[in-house]
């Protein structure tokens, strides 16, 4: 749990908003982030599949979405992708979100 919650710390120290998208019912989304503490972070239902399925992520076959972690930057282009057991843990993509904080920094001008 501590670990998660410092994983958490470290996206909001970049700036970085972080939710999650799941295909259970938002009740149970609210239950999971209820048991396990997580209240930094909104998670999102996508009951109806339609989300899961315009990212590629859904398996018809099996009837299951497959975990992925994107990175989107301010003005909603995707950045990075990382599918299945990497994006277990998001902060993988904390570098990621580093590198787009840094190019918002803009120097002053030479005089």
């Amino acid at each position: 749990m501590q670990a998660y919650q410092a994983g958490i710390a470290k996206f909001d120290a970049v700036n970085t908003k972080v939710f999650g998208i799941s295909m259970d019912s938002r009740f149970s989304n609210g239950a999971f982030a209820e048991k396990i503490g997580v209240t930094s972070f909104q998670i999102l239902s996508d009951w109806t599949r339609d989300v899961t399925k315009e990212y590629g992520l859904y398996d018809e076959a099996r009837q299951f979405g497959r975990r992925a972690t994107f990175v989107v930057d301010k003005e909603g282009k995707i950045q990075q992708v990382v599918v299945d057991s990497l994006a277990i843990d998001p902060t993988s993509t904390i570098e990621q979100c580093s590198l787009m904080e840094k190019k918002l920094v803009v120097a002053p001008p030479k005089p």
